[in-house]
């Protein structure tokens, strides 16, 4: 349908909560202006930022489609996510549907008795071929709910607006009694909005997240937003954060607070989907806008959107004080033990993680860590050598701060477009003065870069302490339910892999010696075998007992540190400084 030849149709939404008790919401869509014989109505199946087809529309019940008299009209759907609407070129149509939310995370719908947590792509429907059109939000709040926590611009106490579908669908809104309050830094008004209670103290949130705020409007040179929303979901137990264009959502543990290095994770956390602001919400790939919002949208350069990040984020903590620097180096060492001891590092590049987020990072199974890595954890690798070699090749006068925001000078205030990623590492290359393509290139490779050749050019050294140790092992994680003892994961190249042992086998018995789930009874016998011992496994597959003979191998499991050398140049000593400055 070619909607140059149309008018633009006005939208407007009526969101209420008659069973939110029963984790359904209401929502009525009034198209006005419309005058075409048919109008298809549709449901994006994922939301930018999760790279997973959700399938929203699966929660969409009780359909209906009524004239501006209320006689119904005839629809019927198309496809999975589409409504096709006979309008006989109406003027004006209403639609009804309920959508049903009860999963815990930041990027679905979750509703009861007690808050409403909209995720508007989840929610929504828009026209097809007017995701430019501008809609009007009305929520109508249960009578003891009293906030309305959301980016979108306020029209009034209960109604917003948004410029066009893109806009509506980053921006997320939760409805309830959230504590909610707001300050200024950086030119831009915030708001905090603590949902399901917590220790946390505001005071000292407000002032760590100003500091955070500050170090990252001076690395990006400004910040495009006007306002912005922090909502954090606090659970007995939680975790999780999801950028938009001018909020996130973050989950955490209510009782966390109080324990300082959960707090820091949680201060980084705000630091990474707040940094996401910038980088991958503006800076982006171009396949990462304009969104097509019924399929995937595939890029291998979320090694750039999330290793950066990543990267960044722990960083920014101990620019602003809260980690030392042994702190920040155990906790960029974690990411090179984190790829590292997954045996899938040696098959799956960062690129390619990226590229097939969609069918594996977000359903990972039982052969996970044979197969594949996350671009998140070997994106920050990459991306702290490419900080170090910058750094080095220009004598500590340019760092990738300066990298970061040149190009979203160059990309997006000057040509407002997202970026090929040759062009992100020609600019990058420009500006460095140096060839950066061994990273750029190892980004797209399988194996690993000699990295010491990078931190020794600061003066510090990436060593395994576990190197020298004989640790034996089967190759296998267990899980102890209901009693039972069972595989959880078999490791590539181990004597269980080799042996056959499978994910789910129960074990009974080794060398005729039951297992016991109450005792340690299996790291006793590991204690006491000797590389190159076969051990007898006796399992249960399927209800099926047999003896599998399994040989103890020396472990391959890494436990990386990174450390200052022990003798340093001046000029190794002068750039670790700068760098970790």
């Amino acid at each position: 349908m070619d909607s140059d030849d149309l008018n633009i149709p006005e939208i407007d939404f009526e969101v209420s909560f008659p069973e939110v008790q029963a984790h359904y919401i209401h929502v009525k869509m009034s198209i006005k202006n419309l005058r075409q014989p048919y109008v298809d109505l549709k449901m994006p199946v994922w939301s930018p930022g999760s790279y997973l087809i959700r399938e929203y529309a699966k929660n969409v019940e009780r359909f209906k489609t009524v004239n501006a008299v209320g006689d119904d009209l005839v629809f019927h759907k198309t496809a999975k996510n589409i409504w096709r609407i006979t309008t006989h070129s109406l003027d004006q149509i209403e639609v009804h549907y309920d959508v049903y939310g009860f999963e815990v995370s930041v990027r679905t719908n979750f509703f009861d008795s007690d808050h409403a947590f909209i995720v508007p792509t989840a929610t929504f429907l828009h026209i097809d071929g007017y995701l430019k059109a501008s809609s009007r939000i009305h929520i109508l709040p249960k009578e003891n709910w009293a906030r309305i926590s959301t980016g979108l611009e306020q029209i009034d106490q209960h109604s917003f607006f948004a410029p066009d579908f893109d806009v509506l669908y980053d921006t997320p809104i939760e409805v309830g009694n959230q504590d909610s309050w707001k300050f200024h830094v950086a030119g831009v008004e915030h708001e905090c909005a603590m949902v399901g209670g917590g220790t946390y103290d505001k005071d000292r949130l407000t002032k760590d997240i100003s500091r955070i705020v500050e170090e990252e409007t001076r690395i990006w040179g400004s910040n495009p937003n006007k306002r912005y929303v922090i909502i954090t979901h606090n659970y007995q137990s939680g975790g999780g954060g999801l950028e938009h264009l001018n909020s996130t959502v973050l989950g955490a543990s209510r009782n966390a607070y109080q324990n300082e290095n959960s707090y820091k994770a949680y201060l980084s956390l705000v630091a990474h989907e707040y940094f996401h602001l910038w980088n991958v919400k503006r800076l982006r790939p171009k396949a990462l806008g304009p969104f097509d919002y019924d399929r995937e949208n595939y890029t291998t350069g979320l090694w750039i959107m999330e290793g950066f990040t990543s990267y960044y984020d722990n960083l920014i903590i101990k620019r602003c004080g809260f980690y030392d620097e042994k702190e920040y180096l155990a906790l960029l060492a974690n990411d090179f033990n984190i790829v590292l001891n997954r045996p899938g590092h040696t098959i799956q590049s960062a690129a390619a993680s990226s590229f097939d987020t969609w069918i594996k990072y977000y359903r990972p199974d039982e052969n996970s860590i044979n197969s594949s890595i996350s671009y998140y954890n070997k994106g920050a690798m990459l991306t702290a050598m490419l900080d170090i070699k910058i750094i080095a090749a220009t004598e500590g006068k340019i760092k990738l701060d300066d990298i970061i925001r040149a190009a979203y000078e160059e990309f997006f205030l000057k040509l407002d477009r997202g970026f090929e990623e040759d062009e992100f590492q020609n600019l990058a290359e420009r500006i460095a003065g140096t060839s950066l393509d061994d990273i750029f290139r190892a980004a797209h490779e399988d194996g690993e870069l000699d990295y010491n050749t990078y931190f020794n050019l600061v003066g510090y050294e990436i060593a395994d302490i576990n190197k020298d140790t004989a640790t034996l092992t089967l190759g296998i994680t267990t899980n102890k339910v209901d009693g039972l003892i069972t595989v959880a994961t078999v490791e590539k190249g181990s004597g269980a892999y080799d042996a056959g042992l499978n994910v789910r086998d129960e074990l009974i018995a080794i060398n005729n010696s039951r297992l016991d789930i109450k005792d340690k009874e299996l790291d006793f016998i590991m204690q006491h075998a000797n590389e190159g011992d076969v051990l007898n496994c006796l399992i249960a597959r399927d209800g099926l007992i047999r003896e599998i003979p399994v040989e103890v191998r020396r472990s391959n499991r890494k436990n990386h540190v990174i450390r200052p050398l022990q003798e340093q140049t001046f000029l190794q000593e002068l750039l670790g400084k700068i760098w970790l400055a």
